[in-house]
């Protein structure tokens, strides 16, 4: 995205400033025959706003090679040790080795897991056995993204900015749930007519529903879609839904094709009241939630613990 953006501001700079001469040539080869003044004003008018937007397009185009050049440079913040999770700036150059090779604009990329490529257990004990930066572990991150429909997992080395490898997964399971394609499921069914009949059936208020998504489980198939279980609830009176379900609805979504692809309204269940449904701790009453007295805690020789970075010892 960000090298398109970059590619298309050179574009425009090099088409103003061409535009920008070639007028200006015809501007004043037409002062030779007419009012020099009014021609020069001609000019200041026209070629004042072409300055502007070869100005705006010469900084989007520095600010681009700043910020790409800025983002490619970043190494890997120092780590306390091999095994500490990655950092905001090592995910981020992750995201912006992977999107350069594989364009958003030109595909369809989801990132479902990225984190430490984990060193081998070996190098792990000899960094341990010696002085701090005697041994040397190289960084790697582990990614999983779908990409046009296939699992990739991709490894990349953090200290030289490039992968390692780029493997299509094509084993049993998919890759965990991400919380956009979540979202975007659990709206179907309010969208969906067979689903608002069966809640006008059933005398419910389809403003007052709210659904939720399950995994489906994998039972030894051979092949089997990336679908999820949506279920749907009622939210009215009470903050706990999941004791307030619409029962008697089946509904799977196909996460790939975002559609619902299984519907089924088998029988009527009555939905279960909210009344004593409220769980929080605040709202309760004894003998379940009583007031808590205050409770004090000395160590005179100080915690039994030491944490450093991410080790506890």
């Amino acid at each position: 995205m960000g090298i398109f953006v970059g590619y298309n501001s050179l574009k425009l700079l090099a088409k103003v400033a061409y535009r920008t001469r070639t007028h200006a040539r015809h501007l004043l080869f037409k002062g030779t025959r007419g009012s020099f003044h009014s021609t020069q004003q001609e000019l200041v008018a026209t070629y004042l706003p072409m300055v502007s937007t070869m100005k705006l397009a010469l900084f989007s185009v520095l600010t681009y090679l700043l910020s790409f050049q800025a983002v490619l440079s970043i190494t890997p913040l120092h780590y306390q040790h091999p095994l500490d999770p990655l950092t905001e700036q090592e995910i981020t150059l992750v995201r912006t080795i992977v999107l350069s090779k594989y364009r958003a604009s030109k595909n369809k990329l989801a990132f479902h897991y990225i984190g430490l490529d984990d060193p081998d257990k070996a190098s792990i004990l000899k960094w341990e056995s010696t002085k701090p930066g005697a041994v040397n572990i190289p960084r790697k991150a582990l990614v999983i993204a779908i990409i046009k429909s296939q699992t990739h997992e991709i490894v990349i080395d953090l200290s030289a900015t490039r992968i390692l490898s780029d493997n299509i997964y094509k084993g049993h399971g998919f890759p965990i749930l991400s919380f956009e394609e979540q979202d975007a499921a659990i709206e179907l069914p309010l969208k969906y007519p067979p689903f608002i009949e069966s809640v006008n059936k059933r005398g419910l208020n389809l403003s007052e529903v709210v659904c939720s998504t399950f995994t489906m489980g994998w039972f030894g198939e051979e092949k089997s879609s990336r679908t999820v279980r949506v279920d749907c609830f009622m939210k009215e009176t009470t903050p706990n839904i999941y004791v307030r379900p619409i029962s008697g609805i089946t509904i799977v979504v196909d996460l790939q094709k975002m559609k619902i692809v299984e519907y089924r309204d088998r029988d009527i269940e009555p939905v279960p009241t909210a009344e004593n449904t409220e769980y929080r701790f605040s709202h309760q009453k004894p003998p379940f939630g009583p007031r808590q007295h205050s409770l004090a805690t000395h160590q005179p020789q100080g915690p039994g613990v030491q944490i450093n970075g991410h080790s506890i010892s």
